[in-house]
């Protein structure tokens, strides 16, 4: 699943997302350049090529993810705030300040 930032972004939308894949691997919720949000299961400072920013590493295990991630409101709203005061110009190619 991916998010297209400059056709708008729900809460919802964001919630979805988060739900989309489970926690029995890492994920870093990435954004391109054209404005595209999805959750990498590639990490860290590998495959970066067309992301403008990415977000710290969500480790397995950890409940950042699923469907249980998805019901957590506040971690909903940290993930939803993030893209929105990054993109298009993001302070740095990596956020780590939810």
């Amino acid at each position: 699943m991916q998010l297209n930032l400059e056709s708008g972004l729900t809460k919802e939308d964001v919630r979805k997302l988060i739900a989309s894949k489970d926690d029995s691997e890492s994920r870093q919720l990435r954004v391109t350049t054209d404005g595209i949000a999805y959750l990498s299961g590639v990490v860290g400072n590998r495959g970066l090529d067309g992301n403008l920013f990415r977000l710290e590493i969500w480790d397995s295990g950890n409940d950042y993810v699923g469907h249980q991630a998805s019901m957590d409101d506040v971690w909903v709203t940290r993930i939803y705030n993030a893209p929105r005061r990054n993109w298009p110009n993001p302070y740095s190619t990596y956020i780590d300040d939810l």
